[in-house]
């Protein structure tokens, strides 16, 4: 699999194999998922991280719409929204050897045919060692340079050229939120910042970043605003009190984000919780609902569902990094 037809410019963060055409609008893609990775790394319970299956959707979604769909390369790709679950986290645990990993989808573009279309969606089912254990839908916008510019200009913002290097990320003074509290083992990887307001946090957006910026953008990527409330998630789960879920571990087992707005450089960005509510039981999921925001405009809304798969180990906090 070539970097380009999956938009990226590392090797070692391609993670789609293949892919076959299985009817009109049918397609099979294959996937293999790294036993670690420097960011989707495996939970304290060595569980697959369900991101790898997001970016996994991402990845499979632009290589059909290269290779079967008629989508010229260079053209430029926006995330909608991203919705998946994990329906049995069992299948992910990670053992001996990489995971095999299937998406079998279907195509549709948006309205009634292809004709002039800028945007799509793909609904997928995931397929690991030959069991079923999840879902994931990703929709997409895709359109030329031009088309691109003036969305761009539409939304407030300006478009950087294609393959533009990026910014050195400013730096703004807040204190980071630990990696042991937000699932991470690297300082690096904490895009969490402690805000002034209850319940609100800052997106820390670090343009250098290997795997979140794996080539030039000019505005949030999706799958950061996703690592953004994942990691909130995780922070207002576990640290939910000393009541009866303390020491144990969930996982995130749905997530559905909304991107409704270009998320700029140059602006802060603010992630809140607008909902939180726990299940009266550890096996009853726990249910988020997040926003990112800039200024007044809201740029995703998330909402989010973990479940408790264990307990928490008994671990020192790591070391910076």
């Amino acid at each position: 699999m070539t970097r380009e037809l999956v938009h990226r410019s590392s090797v070692a963060e391609v993670f789609v194999t293949d892919g076959a055409r299985i009817g009109d609008r049918g397609f099979a893609v294959a996937a293999q998922w790294p036993r670690d990775h420097a960011l989707y790394h495996p939970d304290e319970n060595g569980l697959s991280d369900p991101l790898l299956f997001a970016e996994t959707l991402r990845q499979g979604m632009v290589y059909i719409a290269h290779r079967y769909c008629g989508v010229p390369l260079g053209r430029r790709f926006v995330g909608r929204d991203i919705d998946f679950e994990i329906t049995d986290h069992a299948a992910l645990r990670v053992e001996g050897v990489p995971p095999s990993v299937v998406l079998v989808g279907e195509w549709n573009w948006d309205g009634d045919d292809a004709r002039g279309r800028g945007g799509a969606r793909m609904d997928f089912r995931l397929v690991v060692d030959g069991r079923a254990c999840g879902w994931g839908t990703v929709s997409m916008l895709m359109m030329d340079e031009r088309r691109y510019r003036l969305l761009r200009r539409l939304g407030g913002g300006a478009a950087d050229a294609s393959g533009a290097a990026p910014a050195r990320t400013a730096v703004s003074g807040a204190p980071r939120t630990p990696p042991h509290r937000v699932g991470r083992l690297r300082w690096r990887d904490c895009v969490l910042e402690e805000a002034a307001g209850s319940d609100e946090w800052r997106l820390r957006v670090d343009r250098e970043h290997a795997v979140l910026f794996d080539h030039p953008t000019d505005h949030i990527p999706m799958m950061v605003m996703l690592e953004g409330f994942r990691q909130l998630g995780h922070l207002k789960v576990h640290e939910a009190g000393d009541g009866p879920f303390a020491g144990l571990s969930f996982a995130l087992v749905r997530t559905t984000v909304q991107c409704l707005a270009f998320g700029d450089f140059v602006r802060p960005t603010r992630l809140v919780v607008d909902e939180c509510a726990s299940g009266a039981r550890p096996q009853e999921t726990n249910r988020l609902s997040l926003s990112a925001v800039q200024g007044d405009t809201v740029l995703a809304r998330a909402r989010t569902a973990w479940a408790c798969v264990g307990t928490r180990p008994a671990a020192a906090v790591p070391a910076s990094w």
